[in-house]
């Protein structure tokens, strides 16, 4: 559609997508979704506190499983879900209010189907995984114990993450972020005593986190359900017949952006595995505490890459590419400044940290080596994260998607290679600091060069930023 005629918007949050002033309108739109993201990371890191109480064996095993978990959560709401709300932003972007109702019936379907997917393979291979990642006896048993019961529910997150995506991809952040926090607060006492066995409850020991999750995810995805079809959500939940065009509007950004958290969680795990080779239990043990607050750069990249994704598809749907663009660069420096403060502020105190979940002596020296090393670049992955949402917003991943590969590559690769011939772990991290630098510059330099639209189209447009 011709941007001299944009279509009439359906609700005031659509508007303020597309002529509102940017910064303002991405931080009212952000701050309830960090806020959600915070309270679901803290939930991981309230559950870590508890198991360390375990001991280590349980810490090594669980810090196994969660680059797992976090791919499924990564891969559902992240992925998946940024597909889903740049096919429901870009449909109420171009007035076609069915098609955006159509769509979240879609998108519980596909989301269902790869829930039920991954229970079933997780299930049937988490032992060989696990011992691929260098698991064995205690630390083993704990990481299937964990692993068995939240991935045999793991189907209630990608529900939930289905519903919650379509809610976003209207510009409505405050229902999602309303209904995941309330499910931290829940957590917060249910995992002790589903854990340690108070009052009533039996003690499940490291299962009992597993089973506490399980219900956070089935509780939010019945409420986040009856928000939709309740016709209150700007893209209602209503009964038609699949569409395979619809389902490819989905899956044309969504299958290809689960390529993005499938390499970062690989990085992860590989780099665990990686440093229980070369160092033991227990350095494994305290990369796994350390590396818990990059997943707290998530809230800041997704709190802010989620408005973008609706932002920027919402925008490309009323034919305005230019402001498109503005957006994912006005976003991505934003995540920028606010993750390089955490970082450097761990890279100061990294035991102020690691002390929260009980590190002993023998696993600070690896958690806070690479805290030190890798934190001060923290800002450079929420900016190439950040800007990878944005991108899935315009239905275009090729750029980050390249600099995830990348990354890997360096990250692993070099940096298995100096290990392999120094053994130097904090040769190891450096390298892993360079890797995520160049993440974030390569993805930067790609949106800034007008890659999505090409740079004939944006100079024609009278935009082209060098």
């Amino acid at each position: 559609m011709p941007a001299s005629t944009p279509p009439r918007p359906a609700n005031a949050r659509l508007h303020a997508m597309l002529h509102a002033p940017i910064a303002p309108t991405l931080a009212r739109l952000a701050w309830p979704n960090i806020l959600m993201m915070l309270a679901q990371s803290s939930t991981g890191l309230i559950e870590t506190w508890f198991l360390a109480r375990l001991g280590t064996p349980v810490l090594a095993g669980v810090a196994l499983v969660v680059p797992v978990l976090m791919l499924m959560q990564n891969m559902s709401q992240g992925a998946m879900g940024g597909g889903i709300s740049a096919a429901v932003a870009r449909a109420l972007g171009g007035g076609r209010q069915q098609e955006a109702d159509q769509l979240v019936l879609h998108a519980v379907v596909l989301n269902a189907l790869l829930g039920l997917v991954f229970c079933a393979l997780l299930l049937a291979f988490g032992p060989a995984l696990y011992r691929a990642l260098g698991a064995e006896g205690a630390a083993l048993e704990a990481a299937l114990a964990y692993s068995n019961v939240i991935f045999g529910g793991i189907v209630l997150m990608w529900l939930m993450n289905a519903f919650a995506s379509a809610i976003r991809g209207t510009g409505n952040m405050l229902v999602p972020g309303a209904v995941i926090c309330g499910g931290a607060v829940l957590l917060i006492p249910l995992s002790p005593c589903l854990i340690f066995g108070w009052g009533p409850f039996p003690a499940l020991g490291v299962a009992g986190g597993g089973w506490a999750l399980v219900i956070y995810y089935g509780a939010g995805a019945l409420i986040l359900g009856a928000y939709c079809a309740s016709g209150r959500n700007a893209a209602r939940l209503v009964t038609s017949r699949l569409h395979a065009s619809l389902m490819r509007n989905i899956l044309s950004v969504g299958a290809l952006a689960t390529i993005n958290p499938l390499m970062t969680n690989a990085l992860v795990a590989l780099t665990a595995a990686l440093v229980g080779a070369w160092a033991g239990e227990a350095a494994v043990a305290g990369y796994g505490v350390a590396v818990r607050l990059e997943y707290l750069l998530m809230p800041i990249a997704f709190g802010l890459g989620a408005p973008m994704v609706a932002m920027v598809g919402s925008n490309i749907g009323a034919g305005q590419p230019e402001r498109a663009l503005r957006i994912a660069l006005t976003g991505g420096a934003m995540a920028f400044v606010l993750a390089e403060a955490i970082g450097l502020a761990a890279a100061a105190f990294p035991e102020a940290w690691l002390r929260l979940f009980g590190a002993q002596d023998h696993m600070l020296e690896a958690g806070a080596s690479y805290l030190r090393t890798v934190g001060p670049v923290y800002g450079f992955f929420a900016l190439g994260f950040s800007l990878y949402f944005a991108s899935q917003g315009a239905g275009r991943l090729k750029w980050p998607l390249m600099a995830g590969l990348l990354r890997l590559l360096i990250g692993i690769g070099a940096g298995g290679l100096a290990l392999r011939l120094t053994g130097s772990l904090t040769l190891f991290f450096v390298i892993a600091a360079v890797a995520m630098c160049v993440y974030g510059l390569v993805i930067l330099g790609a949106v800034a060069s007008g890659s999505w639209f090409g740079r004939g189209h944006l100079r024609r447009r009278g935009l082209f930023v060098r």
